[in-house]
């Protein structure tokens, strides 16, 4: 049975062509992004909100708040993933989340959001390099239940505000995309989105009208 999980997965992942990234179709983030992947938000000190600055090295907390069911707790790990945990809290400082979607749910397998245009073909202004071991960089954390990773075209650097939380244990993704932290609390909120969302497809695509709102995403510390 694992094997045919594994298997399948692979399958999905080189039918759609777009990897996580995105739905069915040629158009992604990378191809329509032009800008070059960035190192340097991993040691820019990140500016809150209030006007004061965060370093993003080391651990830190993030709340996921998700209209109708409630908040998701996540600690980042911005020493194994300082790239991903830097963007994410910059982009989260802005406020850019806040209103988006979930526009893709798998269940059994993870919900996707993050993209502004709530298709998953859009994404923020930048790219990051995608810290994994496939692209040469050393990630030591794993696509186990509750991981949240970045979601990404064919391209290895093209990652740009588009995120996953696994459901299950997913560690044939490890070595390819970036996970860089684990849901502390409220997988049984993953675990409700899974069940009660409504999807198009296979591939998990989401109608405009169906799809989870993030309320806010908050950095505790």
């Amino acid at each position: 049975m694992k094997l045919i999980k594994k298997i399948s997965t692979l399958l999905f992942l080189c039918t759609t062509g777009l990897f996580l990234l995105s739905g069915c179709g040629s158009s992604a983030v990378s191809s329509e992004n032009t800008s070059s992947a960035s190192t340097a938000a991993a040691t820019d000190l990140i500016t809150l909100q209030d006007g004061s600055t965060l370093n993003p090295a080391g651990t830190h907390h993030i709340e996921i708040a998700v209209e109708n069911y409630g908040t998701i707790s996540v600690e980042l790990d911005g020493d194994a993933a300082p790239i991903s945990v830097a963007n994410f809290l910059k982009l989260t400082a802005s406020g850019f989340y806040d209103g988006l979607t979930f526009h893709r749910v798998i269940d059994g397998f993870m919900i996707q959001g993050g993209d502004p245009e709530g298709t998953g073909y859009g994404g923020s202004d930048d790219k990051i390099t995608g810290e994994f071991s496939s692209n040469g960089i050393d990630n030591p954390l794993s696509h186990t239940r509750g991981a949240i990773s970045m979601a990404r075209s064919k391209e290895n650097d093209s990652a740009s505000s588009q995120f996953f939380i696994v459901q299950t244990d997913y560690p044939s993704l490890d070595g390819d995309y970036a996970c860089f932290g684990y849901v502390t609390d409220g997988m049984d909120i993953v675990d409700a989105i899974c069940k009660d969302t409504p999807v198009q497809d296979g591939n998990g695509t989401v109608a405009a009208a169906d799809q989870p709102v993030i309320t806010t995403i908050t950095i505790v510390d």
